[in-house]
């Protein structure tokens, strides 16, 4: 088959939906290699993402030849080059389909990672939620299949914008391989000294920003009774300012370290380092950091409220986002008992092995080869 992909976040982003897109890009083309994959993106920077794919000669990357404004190549332009090319299957891969690819009798397919910009509106301004509430709307009525990134996704899509639940497939994500890439005691203590980490902490990995909800792990500080550190890694938004004047008020400043500028490549070592993973979010699509945490073989506790739970398994633990003396408990009960702690790696090991590249590649596989069959 040739099959077509909405290259941008691939190239340009470099975490979340980038990651996604790379990472489904990279397993598919590597599981099935018959395949040719056309990256289509409205322009390349410099930056490590630029040859990501140079080792795979399945792959071909096409740009538009300057006759478009990028944006206007990418949301309507790139149909007369998919067709030119010969593209069986055309993958959205976050949110967005271009308009027209509907009359070519080219088969589409669209993810859509979350709809928190409906669930929780107050994240967003009023012309950021119009224009997703829009592009996702035409993308799930345009394609043939609609990914889902979470059975809470499906259920929102299905919820919130009428979407046939026969239209839509789950299949999850998995995360970086190097994550599952046990790092040696010489590794760790480089990545320690390097970031000035302590010999035991507790992880927290995402933006600071207030649906992450990072202070209910503050707040539940005043409560527990293992007085060990926590490292927060993450880029930084205004809501950063609310924690730091609620430490300072409660005389917790040296209780949370703040990590901006971690790499990708140390993030292993530092989940791998880490006694216990709190992620606390009011929402998510699928929660990636919750995997990343698990094949690190780091115990995890998370919130309910969304998807969480999907990405953690039954032996991880769960709060209300709200409970701060219920996060507290928790993270004493793990730090204190050493049997629950292994255990909970152990578990959290097994249930992380059902993502596993080859078999979301197979899933998604799947379902290019049934469009094709149905073209």
């Amino acid at each position: 088959m040739k099959i077509g992909y909405d290259a941008k976040r691939a190239f340009l982003n470099n975490t979340g939906l980038g990651n996604f897109s790379r990472w489904l890009i990279k397993t598919t083309a590597k599981h099935y290699p018959d395949n040719t994959y056309l990256l289509y993106t409205p322009k390349l920077k410099p930056n490590k993402w630029r040859n990501f794919f140079d080792s795979f000669s399945n792959i071909q990357i096409i740009t538009p030849a300057g006759k478009y404004l990028t944006a206007l190549w990418r949301s309507k332009g790139v149909v007369s080059d998919v067709q030119k090319d010969g593209v069986e299957i055309y993958h959205g891969l976050s949110y967005e389909l271009p308009m027209g690819i509907r009359n070519t009798g080219i088969k589409t397919v669209v993810t859509i990672h979350d709809l928190i910009f409906l669930r929780f509106p107050q994240y967003y301004g009023w012309i950021d939620r119009f224009i997703y509430t829009a592009k996702t709307k035409h993308a799930c009525k345009t394609a043939d299949r609609v990914i889902a990134i979470s059975e809470r996704t499906k259920q929102d899509l299905v919820e919130l914008l009428h979407i046939d639940s026969k239209k839509i497939e789950v299949i999850y994500q998995g995360c970086a391989p190097e994550f599952s890439i046990k790092q040696s005691e010489a590794q760790m203590n480089l990545v320690k000294q390097k970031y000035n980490l302590p010999d035991e902490f507790i992880l927290n990995v995402g933006t600071i920003e207030e649906r992450k909800n990072l202070m209910l792990l503050a707040k539940s500080l005043c409560h527990v009774k293992t007085h060990i550190p926590v490292v927060v890694v993450g880029k930084a938004t205004p809501y950063l300012d609310e924690v730091k004047a609620f430490l300072s008020t409660n005389n917790l400043n040296d209780s949370l370290l703040f990590k901006h500028d971690v790499s990708f490549d140390d993030l292993p070592a530092v989940y791998q380092s880490a006694s216990l993973f709190v992620y606390p979010s009011r929402y998510e699509g699928f929660g990636i950091p919750v995997l990343e945490a698990l094949v690190s073989g780091t115990p995890v506790i998370a919130a309910t409220g969304s998807c969480l739970e999907e990405a953690g398994g039954e032996h991880s633990r769960y709060i209300s986002p709200d409970d701060e003396r219920g996060l507290a408990k928790q993270i004493d009960e793990i730090l204190l008992h050493e049997e629950l702690r292994r255990l909970m790696i152990s578990e959290g090991l097994h249930y992380a092995q059902r993502f596993q590249d080859r078999t979301l590649a197979a899933q998604m596989m799947n379902i290019y080869q049934t469009l094709q069959a149905d073209a």
